[in-house]
């Protein structure tokens, strides 16, 4: 008897654990019902999530904190992209890894959306180091054109249209959400766009000084004039003939604030600022945002409402 109890026990557990493994692969199979997206860095993230909707599972490569200039994938990274319907990146000047990569993949259906398509990218001006031509022949062999278009109101609606195209390749049946996802959110990027033409119409000074040079799009927008201290990566250092340049610039022209990134050594940037009785601020290109800052509400248009409150103790 004591036998046939745990025989009955037994069986019992057993289908119980068939069940719960028939519910998990229903929940995976509901998953894999869905387009599956891979993305690089966060604002290519944040765009995609809000064409897609709940019509895609939508994943980013690149954590925060995670330098994006500096990035190189793993093997784990590249399988992730092989297994997607859709890939989506910036441009080969900021995820420079990403043509090579390609050429590798063994994926016949997968969809490659490059956001900056038929936007015309500037020269990548290496404004830290213009004077400093010992490293001029590198600047240029990593950013031969300035990748930092999302930095644009006006930009990063194209990048949005972008994306909608290649979601819309990969899944014409659900084309209709995918564009009233994109409608929706360009039109919150154009009531952006319109903070920033309100906030600098008739300002006398115009000029701003920034640690990473990631801000010409933004100043050719709203026809600023960015000064910066380092080039287009981050981690580039300026000589002692520019932070010279720099120091005289700054004083010369009354200039009150200097900006940094949240990513990147401040050090340069505190230098200046002690030498000039500047005070800080950070001016962030949105190159990462992290979970704790996204379950607070954080994404790219909060953080360009930040910048733009940033760059109101400047511009004036």
């Amino acid at each position: 008897m004591k036998k046939w109890s745990v025989l009955v026990v037994t069986v019992v557990a057993f289908v119980f654990i068939l069940a719960g493994c028939g519910a998990s692969d229903g929940e995976a199979s509901g998953d894999k019902d869905k387009l599956k997206v891979v993305t690089t860095f966060y604002p290519m993230y944040d765009f995609t999530k809000n064409v897609a909707g709940d019509k895609a599972s939508v994943e980013m490569l690149i954590d925060a904190g995670t330098e994006p200039h500096d990035y190189e994938p793993s093997a784990k990274d590249i399988a992730k992209i092989e297994a997607a319907d859709v890939f989506v990146y910036n441009s080969a000047d900021m995820e420079t890894w990403v043509p090579s990569m390609l050429k590798s993949l063994d994926s016949k259906k997968l969809i490659v959306v490059d956001a900056s398509k038929d936007i015309t990218l500037a020269e990548g001006i290496e404004e830290g180091e213009e004077h400093d031509h010992e490293h001029e022949e590198e600047a240029e062999h990593h950013h031969e054109h300035d990748p930092h278009v999302w930095l644009s109101p006006v930009l990063a609606q194209k990048e949005v249209t972008n994306i909608q195209q290649g979601l819309e390749k990969a899944d014409k049946s659900n084309a209709s959400t995918y564009k009233a996802g994109a409608e929706k959110y360009i039109e919150k990027l154009k009531a952006l766009d319109s903070d920033y033409k309100t906030a600098f119409a008739g300002a006398k000074q115009r000029d701003f000084v920034t640690q990473h040079a990631a801000f010409q799009y933004l100043a050719l927008e709203y026809d600023l004039h960015q000064v910066a201290i380092a080039g287009l990566s981050p981690d580039q250092e300026p000589s002692p003939a520019r932070l010279a340049e720099l120091q005289k610039y700054i004083q010369d022209n009354h200039i009150k604030t200097i900006y940094f990134e949240e990513v990147a050594s401040p050090k340069v940037a505190e230098t200046l600022a002690n030498e000039t009785g500047a005070s800080l601020e950070v001016l962030s290109p949105i190159e990462g945002i992290t979970a704790e800052e996204q379950e607070k509400g954080m994404d790219y248009i909060s953080y360009m409402q930040q910048n733009l409150k940033a760059l109101q103790k400047t511009i004036k």
